[in-house]
């Protein structure tokens, strides 16, 4: 059974370079400089461009969620916006949810994601009572690919040409992560 308040309200998570904190107004203009970067586009497949006035919007609104959990990653140090990390379709029933992850361009390679998605983790596993962690990555990212198997997902599929990018169709490769194998892992 889920810890229902442990989603509802978005902790503060610090770890040893990053924090991860709740997603708010003060970050929309953080964000919305982030949706121009062609390479987190390529990662993220987001074909779509947004108004700063959505990016407010949605960055406004994230408190009122009591589904899902959205936070900034920041810089401990500078607390510059590093990126963001999500998790959502939290599905109760099944204790499961799904997240998505993307970093600004001058934070990606240095550590930072899997510092955030440990944090993460910690917070599913041991504060919300998930069983199952899962997520979604295109085959053009090795790189991403092999950053969640460090952090002990496992691929458990492919969705063939799901993805139409610059007229190259690609697949998403689907991973997943129980407790009780992150558990496992932590214990060593």
């Amino acid at each position: 059974m889920i810890n229902a308040a442990a989603v509802a309200a978005t902790p503060t998570l610090t770890g040893e370079r990053i924090r991860l904190v709740p997603l708010g107004p003060q970050h929309a203009a953080a964000v919305y400089e982030s949706l121009f970067d062609a390479e987190s586009m390529r990662l993220t497949g987001t074909h779509r461009t947004f108004t700063r006035a959505e990016i407010d919007a949605y960055c406004a609104s994230r408190a009122e969620q009591d589904d899902r959990l959205d936070w900034a990653i920041e810089d401990v140090g500078t607390g510059e916006y590093a990126g963001g990390i999500s998790v959502n379709d939290v599905d109760a029933d099944n204790e499961a949810g799904g997240f998505r992850i993307d970093l600004v361009e001058s934070y990606r390679g240095r550590g930072i994601g899997p510092e955030a998605i440990e944090l993460m983790l910690a917070h599913l596993f041991e504060e919300v009572g998930l069983h199952r962690v899962d997520l979604e990555v295109y085959a053009f990212n090795p790189r991403a690919q092999r950053s969640y198997e460090k952090a002990g997902f496992v691929v458990e599929g492919r969705l063939r040409e799901s993805l139409l990018w610059d007229g190259e169709r690609v697949d998403t490769i689907v991973m997943g992560l129980l407790r009780t194998d992150w558990q496992a892992r932590r214990s060593f």
